[in-house]
């Protein structure tokens, strides 16, 4: 926490642990029915095991959270992308979604085509500020609220009059969630990231998986280790697959040609 706190100063890094705090005791004490984490986590479940739904678009319509899709792969794809239960055996349902994302704005001229109409269903999580930072912005702010709410309505309703052309039909029915704040404060991201972390918590917690270890990662660790003395001497490659030794003669014996 050390170079986040010179990086934003004490008195912004106070309250971003100040807003993860306040989620922290939300989880612990507020009602089931009335709980912010595992409401999102039951929601994810849903998707994920009744609906069979295989991944969760992040989409912030808040460019000072152009990164948080990224954070939230790696939270619940690392977490949670888990096939063995914390009793060693297969685990009996599907786990982590494919999570991916833009910021709102980009993402609509990418990928909200194959969202809207495309041959799979996505649940989408909109993020949005009822405010934002720049008031001279005011106005151009209030079409980004604007184009957020439209595009979560567009894929509930969708819009299936009939028409003479099929492709301007919308099927709709298509699942979001939408999560509104004031305005993103560093005390307001405390809370969006612990609520996350929670929510990626409780999912772990249904799917009787450890969210805590990552032994996948460390088997392309151990291999590169392996590698290396290979390289380093010159070694004998034939030993290895006949792929990984094709590839590795390439870069590191005769050349690529």
């Amino acid at each position: 926490g050390l170079s986040l706190m010179i990086a934003i100063g004490d008195k912004n890094f106070s309250d971003f642990l100040s807003g993860a705090k306040e989620m922290d005791d939300h989880f612990n004490n507020a009602e089931t029915d009335l709980n912010l984490p595992i409401l999102l986590a039951m929601v994810g479940v849903w998707h994920r095991n009744i609906c069979n739904y295989s991944s969760r678009a992040i989409l912030p319509y808040e460019n000072r959270l152009s990164f948080l899709p990224a954070y939230l792969q790696q939270l619940d794809m690392e977490s949670n992308g888990k096939s063995i239960n914390q009793d060693g055996k297969k685990v009996a349902n599907r786990t982590s979604p494919i999570v991916w994302g833009e910021p709102g704005t980009n993402g609509q001229h990418a990928f909200y085509q194959f969202l809207h109409q495309g041959t799979s269903v996505v649940p989408c999580e909109f993020l949005i500020g009822a405010n934002g930072h720049e008031k001279y912005l005011s106005k151009q702010h209030e079409l980004l609220i604007l184009n957020c709410l439209a595009q979560s309505e567009a894929l509930m309703k969708g819009d299936t009059a009939k028409i003479s052309n099929p492709n301007l039909e919308f099927p709709g029915n298509r699942p979001s969630v939408t999560i509104l704040y004031e305005l993103l404060t560093p005390k307001v991201l405390g809370s969006l990231i612990a609520m996350f972390e929670h929510r990626t918590f409780v999912e772990g917690v249904i799917w009787d998986v450890n969210s805590f270890d990552q032994w996948g990662v460390e088997l392309g660790k151990r291999l590169t280790n392996e590698f290396l003395p290979l390289i380093k001497s010159k070694g004998n490659f034939s030993d290895l697959n006949a792929s990984t030794a094709g590839l590795l003669k390439k870069v590191f014996g005769s050349g690529i040609e």
